[in-house]
């Protein structure tokens, strides 16, 4: 690899190529045309996937988002760290601080590296409570960025401010900002008091305070002159990773651009209503496409295209109802987000963590389509391993570096890998899925939790033949079955989860 990788440089004229990773948000499998997607037009990510290469077995490590983008930045499965479930506005930083993560080694390689877009990794200190209105830390910073500009945690959690290197952008010192997930702070109109403010009708944990006509999870008051505006808050995104790409043109950069789209509340800007056939929930899909399409326009107005490689994902599976009465189960029509697969987000199954993966380096990645099994935890092995940095002992302990399957210069993948859902984790094998003994939920329709019960000694399905994970084959092969069982038990070491339903939002506030 070693060789390959200065060759490659010396071809091309150039170091460490930058590296940009898009993360999207409850983008499914089946929502760009590239991968099969009818309702919804995707074309700057499917110029994207014909010049580069397409995965098709690429997974996120759950299928939710938090545990996801712990994974990805940590090489560490997130069910190993008990804080890593689905986080509240006003958890505190879930990485330790001291533990090498992707940024913090790219940096030690001499990349500038940034973050802009959605957070949800926690901020502040464990044990004490965090004052929004000074520097917050710690945060994105100490984990290896030297640049963020970023939300606390998602669209529908408060606090609703921008932050930008661990301060709130435009925020009033006579104005300060108060958070709870608890007990009600200030005098704030709320989705339950007032309805008729509200945009889109939301559900009960979503209907506490009113910020820009749309309500939220959790209680927040003052920050006004900070406050973000949702139909502006993806271009605001945009214009800040252009920002990042354009001061560091001199400079190899990363640059980690977690987008919201299309995350609850979907609420795109108006030139890109009615721009798809599904509603706001294919908008939201329209819009984060059309700010790829920019990304590439920058690039190449900077000629940095054939030094950049460009990783495209998810971090977890569709859903459709998720809080907001927006119409995008309505709309949804034929549409198959989750694509051939079964389920979506909070779910084990394949829907929940199959993700659209596109890796693009003109000139150094041939275009192609592989099925090669990969994970997102095996990012921060495989990029340290491009960049020449090593990985401490004992770090990452779950990342692989699979740099050469990244690339397209092997079509060798993982052995297996583990899918975490909300209670349940399964695992992929080769070709085989194992799903053990619990419950699996999901989140379908409107605002139905969908329970199912499975029995020992589990559920066998060979996804060649049933993508759908329909016909359980346990009883035919029982010791495929054990194998994969003892298999998953191993990886897992014992841990459990508490079997509560705010787990599947992530930190419901007690109801008054």
């Amino acid at each position: 690899m070693g060789l390959w990788l200065f060759g490659c440089a010396s071809l091309l004229g150039v170091g460490s190529p930058n590296i940009i990773v898009i993360y999207a948000d409850d983008v499914g499998y089946g929502d760009l045309g590239s991968y099969g997607a009818t309702g919804v037009d995707t074309p700057n990510l499917d110029l994207l996937a014909k010049g580069g290469l397409r995965f098709t077995s690429a997974y996120a490590a759950s299928s939710t988002c938090t545990p996801s983008r712990y994974s990805l930045l940590t090489g560490e499965y997130a069910f190993r760290n008990k804080e890593a479930h689905i986080l509240r506005g006003n958890a505190p930083l879930i990485i330790d601080t001291g533990k090498a993560t992707l940024p913090s080694l790219l940096k030690s390689r001499g990349y500038v590296t940034g973050l802009v877009g959605k957070w949800h990794l926690g901020l502040g200190g464990q044990g004490e409570p965090l004052d929004w209105n000074g520097e917050i830390a710690p945060g994105p910073r100490e984990v290896g960025f030297d640049y963020s500009y970023h939300m606390a945690a998602t669209g529908d959690r408060v606090p609703s401010v921008y932050i930008e290197n661990g301060r709130i952008v435009d925020l009033d010192a006579e104005d300060p900002v108060e958070v709870s997930y608890q007990d009600p702070v200030g005098t704030d109109p709320t989705g339950h008091t007032h309805p008729g403010l509200l945009k889109n009708q939301a559900d009960y944990q979503h209907a506490y305070t009113i910020v820009d006509g749309t309500s939220r999870i959790g209680y927040m008051s003052g920050g006004n002159s900070a406050r973000w505006t949702d139909e502006e808050l993806p271009d605001i995104f945009l214009g800040k990773a252009v920002e990042f790409i354009e001061s560091n043109k001199m400079n190899p950069f990363f640059l980690y651009y977690a987008t919201h789209e299309n995350h609850v509340p979907r609420i795109p800007h108006p030139r890109f209503r009615g721009s798809s056939g599904l509603g706001v929930r294919g908008d939201a899909i329209v819009q984060m496409d059309w700010g790829v399409g920019i990304l590439l326009e920058t690039l190449n107005r900077l000629g940095l295209e054939e030094n950049t490689l460009i990783i495209f994902s998810s971090d977890n599976g569709p859903v459709l109802f998720d809080g907001y009465y927006d119409g995008a189960y309505e709309m949804n029509g034929d549409h198959r987000a989750s694509g051939p697969w079964r389920g979506g987000k909070y779910s084990a199954w394949e829907g929940g963590t199959r993700m659209p993966f596109i890796v693009s380096w003109p000139g150094a990645i041939a275009p192609g389509v592989t099925d090669a099994l990969f994970s997102q935890v095996d990012l921060l092995a495989s990029l340290a391993a491009l960049a020449g940095a090593e990985v401490p002992e004992g770090e990452a302990r779950d990342s692989l570096n699979m740099i050469e399957t990244l690339t397209g210069r092997s079509q060798t993948g993982r052995e297996y890998l583990v899918q975490q859902g909300v209670g349940i984790e399964s695992l992929r094998d080769g070709p085989w899925k194992y799903v053990p003994k619990g419950v699996m939920r999901d989140r379908r329709k409107i605002g139905i939790v969908d329970k199912q019960s499975i029995s020992a000694p589990g559920l066998l399905y060979y996804l060649p033949e049933d993508p759908g994970e329909q016909n359980n084959l346990a009883g035919l092969y029982p010791e495929k079955v054990k194998k994969m069982k003892s298999l998953l038990e191993r990886e897992l070491g014992g841990i459990g989860h508490d079997d509560k339903e705010a787990d599947l939002m992530g930190g419901a506030i007690e109801r008054p």
